[in-house]
């Protein structure tokens, strides 16, 4: 399913907006669906490294670090890996409609910077099951925590 080209218009105001809400966000979705999975404990090659995905179709750039328990959203920080795409093709690799392999070799799918880091979230993402990548809600203290963690809180 290709969806249509996004309005540039559309494009460049996002561009223009700040990164950081959506990333902020976009961090509690990845704690609440990935957290064991994408975290400095269960991936500690990773740990301490800013993520930053792309969208380049709609100007945005969000910016994650993953720490010890989780990803933390993390404003401007100059990113270790930076992974590009539009959104059909992140559509694409979420739905498990294209290989990110494939996305690769036809340059729809980028990896700049420590590519090495790039390939283990890459792989650790291909490796799981499609119940891993289910939606379930989330328990009160599965989603206190995530926002612990986004938010620093000390509880």
């Amino acid at each position: 399913m290709q969806l249509p080209s996004f309005p540039r218009a559309l494009s460049a105001l996002l561009a223009r907006l700040p990164q950081y809400p959506p990333a902020v966000a976009a961090a509690i979705a990845l704690n609440l669906s990935l957290g064991e999975i994408v975290s400095g404990t269960n991936l500690p090659a990773a740990c301490g490294k800013v993520v930053a995905i792309s969208v380049r179709d709609i100007g945005l750039c969000l910016r994650f670090a993953i720490e010890r328990d989780g990803i933390v959203a993390c404003g401007n920080a100059r990113p270790d890996v930076t992974i590009s795409a539009t959104v059909n093709d992140f559509l694409a690799l979420a739905l498990r409609r294209e290989d990110p392999d494939t996305l690769f070799f036809s340059r729809h799918l980028t990896i700049e910077g420590d590519t090495e880091l790039g390939l283990l979230l890459k792989n650790t993402l291909d490796a799981l099951g499609p119940a891993a990548l289910e939606l379930k809600l989330p328990t009160p203290a599965r989603l206190l925590n995530a926002l612990r963690l986004q938010f620093r809180l000390r509880l």
